[in-house]
């Protein structure tokens, strides 16, 4: 049945003939990596300062002020129907202050059935043509991240991302775009942080194999090609702010609230035809610089349910922990899909390696 959901949404996704411009093209790009950020729903626009900071956002790799760091991540998402995997390395550049870095994301799910030749050109059903394919999303982030002449309070990054997406045997599509984000730290302690995804918008360009997708029963054709070959992501904007607090020697508390603005109508808290806003909120409570507890929670947005067709409120909590010794960092994160009562959960793990930790 999971299976069949997926097949369902992958093909609605992208073989309908919709607009070009698409409200949820590109998702899997929205996730974010490292397990630290997922448990904290998304709670690090203005806090996460290392290797998974392209994610979030790509001003915070200028807190790589030394060496290189290197990390990976491998999540079982919505009870392991889809397989998602990050890896990056970041390394400061001494020559200039700034830092590069470079990431690769997949999400792929596996043995999907294919059912358009369940059915011949005469209508009768044939099950042993019933095979199976993969769908997998896959991009490649090139990260700089610098301070604008020389400002300690400021740094500004940018994201060039190649994308690639393979629907089996009946699609592929290339796109690129640009991601732009912010940091600001005040003499006061708060941090503020922005990033707009997709700041110039993210064009995908698809290749159809009709052959493949195509089907005619009694000389109707079903699953034509779609007229459109060209879908173009729209910005987002996450917004952020934050504030260390020490509450003795061992402990200190890191929360941050912020919104996401979708420049679109959505299922959001706030919607409209030009904007529609959800908020989100986390925290991570640190032990020694070394154990980390962290929850969150965001995607609040207004479902119908099903059974008595009254509005409620749905939003994803999320949770976990941490543990590093000297530069290795062990994250695990929880989440639930947020769907009311839905019993989908998603278990992510990721590693970090700060050289600049280990020698020193």
């Amino acid at each position: 049945m999971k299976k069949i959901f997926f097949t369902l949404f992958i093909f609605y996704g992208i073989f309908s003939e919709a607009q070009i411009v698409r409200k949820y093209s590109n998702e899997f790009l929205n996730i974010g990596a490292g397990a630290r950020g997922l448990a904290m729903g998304g709670a690090v626009i203005s806090n996460q300062n290392d290797v998974y900071a392209p994610m979030w956002n790509p001003a915070g790799l200028i807190g790589i002020e030394r060496d290189w760091q290197g990390a990976a991540m491998h999540a079982e998402y919505f009870e392991s129907i889809a397989k998602y995997d990050y890896i990056s390395y970041a390394k400061s550049l001494d020559n200039n202050g700034g830092v590069f870095g470079i990431s690769v994301v997949r999400l792929g799910v596996d043995n999907i059935l294919n059912t358009t030749q369940l059915i011949d050109a005469e209508g009768n059903i044939d099950y042993d043509k019933v095979t199976s394919f993969s769908q997998s999303d896959y991009a490649a982030l090139l990260s700089y991240a610098f301070r604008p002449g020389g400002d300690q309070r400021l740094a500004v990054g940018v994201n060039a991302k190649l994308v690639y997406r393979n629907v089996g045997k009946f699609a592929s599509g290339y796109g690129f775009g640009f991601d732009v984000g912010v940091l600001y730290k005040t003499d006061t302690g708060w941090s503020y942080g922005a990033m707009l995804r997709d700041a110039t918008t993210t064009v995908n360009f698809w290749t159809v194999n009709q052959a493949e997708l195509s089907a005619v029963v009694n000389g109707e054709e079903f699953n034509p090609a779609p007229k459109d070959k060209l879908e173009i992501t729209m910005p987002k904007l996450n917004i952020g702010m934050s504030k260390n607090y020490e509450i003795n020697r061992d402990l200190e508390l890191l929360p941050e609230a912020g919104v996401n603005i979708d420049f679109a109508k959505t299922a959001a808290l706030i919607s409209t035809s030009f904007a529609s806003i959800t908020p989100y909120a986390g925290a991570e409570l640190k032990f020694q610089d070394m154990i980390f507890v962290r929850v969150g929670v965001n995607r609040f947005q207004t479902i119908t349910d099903i059974e008595d067709l009254k509005r409620k409120i749905s939003f994803q909590p999320s949770a976990g922990i941490g543990i590093k010794y000297q530069g290795l960092t062990l994250d695990y994160a929880i989440t639930n899909s947020g769907v009311g009562g839905s019993n989908f959960y998603s278990n992510f793990f990721s590693l970090k390696l700060d050289m600049g930790d280990f020698r020193n």
